[in-house]
């Protein structure tokens, strides 16, 4: 047993991280930040890091992105360390890839391609499968030479997790192809999802939709509100596929509640346009709730993170739920208490414990409820773009019609009930 222990962990890919510091970009990480989490990205692939190189850059060169002397120092210590794999934490241009790779005799790879192969790896859905193999893809197209690209190298190794044509040489006709027939069928599971969701949406159930970073728990919370029992792992991206599920709030309100895929700063502009399927449950949610660990060193930058990613998907003005979570290993509870001053609806949590969870519900419970508004109003005949709007947007009771009126009794959005009690006038 022990033999086979120690063959497991000579056959680990050994892998060398050149960590770029662009000294005229201002990040909120730092490279010993940087460099944690691209740790913790190779760990989730199965592979070593055996050694490090941090690479400060003025100006990036067209070549090698780094200057000539850092390659020629990686070239030397990733050597040394008989690294296998060198990967850089920021984006390669497909020609910088190939000049690194001639000149290092190794296999050169990017931040990008490796939170690609960690989806591959991960995906089990065919939703999942289809949304990767786009971003994949669309990663490979405007890196094409020649002839064409080899989509699965052999060998294996990080960054080879190829969308399903072993050993196949694809053009960019076939892949520009391939990305159409993608996208297509992904705008068809949108459409199934879209119908789910209405049918939802007319028996009036509210929709939450957890968002945080990778790693921050938001599986493990999603289990204790809606008691679905889904596996739960400690790593990043454990979490691809979306799941919705329904939740019952003290009030006795049944609300539907949905686990999206985590987010990482500067993530991959291939994968948030791939899973916009997934995380149209975000833009379509009546509340959000942003799951924070707050015993990370760096969840300030992961929180700041998170709300990048929100920007982006047009969602940050959304209702928001500040959702503090692994109190339980946070040993200064009154740095907590002082913590919770600076953020708005802010509820600190363990999932893991389950404590404070009952402050978490009624917190739901109260934002939902200043959500919504109960209107019983009589509007003009005419006003049939009311009824819609409360079918589209609410919970309708009941729709009478009379000679000259409407009468609309619904719950509705409060930030669209001004315009039915105008309509009543």
């Amino acid at each position: 047993m022990k033999e086979m222990l120690e063959t497991k962990q000579k056959n680990k890919e050994r892998v060398f991280l050149a960590i770029v510091q662009m000294k005229r970009e201002r990040s909120q990480w730092t490279p010993d930040e940087i460099l944690q989490e691209m740790h913790s990205l190779v760990e989730a692939c199965g592979a070593d890091v055996v050694g490090h190189l941090i690479c400060p850059v003025d100006k990036p060169t067209a070549n090698y992105l780094i200057g000539t002397g850092k390659v020629e120092e990686l070239a030397s210590l990733s050597a040394l360390e008989g690294a296998e794999t060198i990967i850089f934490s920021a984006d390669l241009k497909g020609s910088q890839q190939r000049n690194l790779e001639k000149v290092l005799k190794i296999r050169v790879i990017d931040r990008t391609q490796l939170i690609l192969d960690i989806f591959a790896r991960r995906a089990k859905s065919a939703e999942g499968k289809m949304q990767v193999e786009l971003a994949q893809l669309e990663y490979l197209l405007p890196r094409l030479v020649g002839k064409g690209v080899e989509l699965s190298r052999l060998g294996g190794g990080i960054g080879t997790s190829g969308p399903g044509e072993t050993k196949l040489e694809v053009d960019r006709r076939r892949i520009g192809e391939k990305i159409t027939r993608l996208k297509r069928e992904l705008k068809q599971v949108s459409i199934s999802q879209d119908i789910k969701r209405k049918k939802r949406q007319d028996k009036g159930l509210p929709a939450i939709s957890l968002v945080g970073y990778t790693n921050a728990g938001k599986s493990t919370l999603f289990n204790v509100l809606t008691a679905s029992g889904q596996e739960t792992k400690d790593g990043l991206f454990t979490t691809l596929d979306s799941l919705a599920r329904h939740c019952i709030l003290p009030n006795r309100q049944r609300v539907v509640l949905s686990d999206t895929v985590g987010f990482m700063h500067d993530l991959p502009h291939h994968l948030i346009e791939a899973f916009k399927t997934t995380l149209e449950e975000v833009k379509h949610a009546d509340l959000l709730i942003h799951v924070i660990d707050v015993s990370h060193p760096q969840f300030r930058q992961m929180y700041q993170s998170v709300l990048n990613v929100l920007e982006q998907l047009n969602v940050l003005n959304k209702p928001t739920l500040n959702v503090f979570n692994k109190i339980d290993q946070v040993s200064d509870r009154e740095w907590l208490k002082s913590l919770k001053e600076n953020y708005d609806h802010a509820v600190y949590i363990s999932a893991k414990t389950q404590e404070n969870m009952e402050s978490l519900l009624h917190e739901m419970t109260d934002i939902l409820s200043a959500l919504f508004m109960e209107i019983n109003v009589l509007v003009p005949i005419h006003r049939m773009d009311l009824v819609s709007l409360a079918h589209e947007e609410g919970e309708v009771f009941s729709i009478k019609y009379y000679e000259d009126k409407i009468n609309i009794r619904a719950a509705v959005p409060t930030n669209i009930s001004g315009l039915f009690l105008k309509a009543a006038e």
